[in-house]
């Protein structure tokens, strides 16, 4: 069995740490299972670094930060190669470039566009471990690249792809994944497994557990993947395909993001090219909205309301200033004390007064619901920042998430598993 595993930066964030890790390793190649290992920086040196530039110049250039924090995996994927070698395990530490991950050109945001990987098998096939730096890869000119926050997760997807692996093992400080924040809801349950579709909607809403595009790369080339705590041995959370009895559960977890602002442009002309014009000009800027509402012409004149995330969103307002003033719109606006709470589940599509249901669990708590955004498997409302963890707990308690879902007997298994095979 080939598996990947990565380990994020709180579980190599000591060199006490890093041997546990080596342990966990030895341990996997010990059960007669092939390792490849996928590493993130030590715990805060992502951000030191970033603190270093910043103190020689507020907008350092990007290529040359690529260059910087890129160096921050490469510590650890060393230090883990000795502890594994001082364990008796061979390994063998390897950058980006060095497993041949081509990406795009975008610096500290690329995505991956190739994955050669032939140093990997190489070592494999010679019963060496290789321990692959995270988060980094290089352009088509050969510069450094780095995949933005959480790449690691990312790169270790994408290696159990290219290498057509039998699991992708995510180690992290959670022992898997809730349906809600623990912290906000201590009853809040872990799930065994989850949909790539429920997972990828929770981790574009708000939950930490994985990044996004590693979940888009697990769904489209169909890697399992099992996030699991580096500091115990349970079993932690499947990520894997749906199958009918996930329909079961109406909703599998409640999410919230206060990373997000909202701009709203009043007055805008009401004709058309003016959203694409708006909106493009976003795009170019590389700046992500999210929920978009346009209100009801009136006279010839529109509001038009969007979301971006909270660091992006003073970027955004210049950046349509000028853009405005062309147009004719009257005035633009910006909110920053919001916050984005969801309700995900791919049992939505089976069962309906879903949203009326959420709708009125905030509503008997004097929540209002400034935008609403929907999918088939979910929900999402911008409210009031103060008023998260309320609505978080209101929505968790309301589709009783804490309760463990009944087991189907074995005559529903058996109809399942026919229902199936049709």
């Amino acid at each position: 069995m080939l598996i990947v595993q990565k380990f994020g930066g709180t579980s190599v964030g000591t060199t006490d740490r890093i041997k546990n890790v080596a342990r966990r390793v030895a341990q996997a190649r010990a059960e007669g299972n092939d390792v490849v290992v996928v590493v993130s920086a030590m715990s805060g040196e992502t951000d030191r670094l970033i603190g270093l530039a910043h103190q020689i110049s507020p907008l350092p250039d990007q290529r040359e930060m690529d260059m910087l924090i890129s160096t921050g995996e490469r510590v650890t994927i060393a230090l883990l190669a000795i502890a594994l070698q001082e364990s008796g395990v061979a390994a063998r530490s390897f950058t980006g470039r060095q497993v041949g991950i081509l990406t795009d050109a975008v610096h500290t945001n690329a995505r991956i566009e190739q994955i050669t990987a032939e140093r990997l098998k190489e070592s494999l096939a010679e019963g060496v471990v290789p321990v692959v730096a995270g988060f980094q890869g290089i352009n088509q000119r050969s510069d450094v690249t780095t995949l933005g926050r959480g790449g690691s997760d990312t790169t270790a997807v994408a290696l159990a792809a290219a290498l057509k692996a039998d699991l992708c093992d995510i180690y992290t400080d959670v022992d898997g994944v809730y349906t809600t924040d623990p912290n906000i809801v201590p009853n809040a349950r872990k799930l065994s497994k989850i949909s790539y579709e429920e997972m990828l909607e929770m981790a574009s809403l708000g939950a930490k557990v994985l990044q996004t595009r590693s979940v888009e790369f697990a769904m489209k080339y169909q890697v399992p993947v099992r996030v699991r705590s580096s500091f115990n041995d349970h079993e932690g959370t499947l990520v894997t395909k749906e199958d009918l009895e996930m329909e079961q559960e109406v909703v599998s977890g409640v999410t919230y993001d206060k990373n997000q602002a909202k701009v709203t442009l009043l007055g805008v002309p009401d004709r058309p090219g003016i959203a694409s014009k708006i909106f493009g000009t976003l795009a170019r800027e590389n700046v992500v909205v999210d929920m978009i509402i346009q209100n009801v012409s009136q006279g010839g004149m529109t509001d038009i309301s969007f979301t971006v995330p909270k660091g992006d969103a003073r970027r955004a307002k210049e950046t349509l200033s000028k853009l405005a003033e062309e147009m004719g719109v009257q005035d633009i606006q910006l909110t920053e004390n919001i916050a984005k709470v969801s309700i995900v589940g791919v049992g939505m599509r089976s069962h309906s007064g879903v949203a009326a249901k959420m709708f009125s669990s905030l509503a008997a708590e004097g929540i209002n619901i400034m935008m609403i955004s929907t999918s088939e498997i979910k929900i999402s409302c911008v409210i009031d920042s103060k008023y998260t963890e309320l609505a978080v707990r209101t929505l968790h308690d309301v589709f009783e998430l804490s309760k463990t879902p009944p087991q189907k007997s074995e005559k529903g298994k058996a109809k399942t598993a026919r229902r199936a095979s049709k």
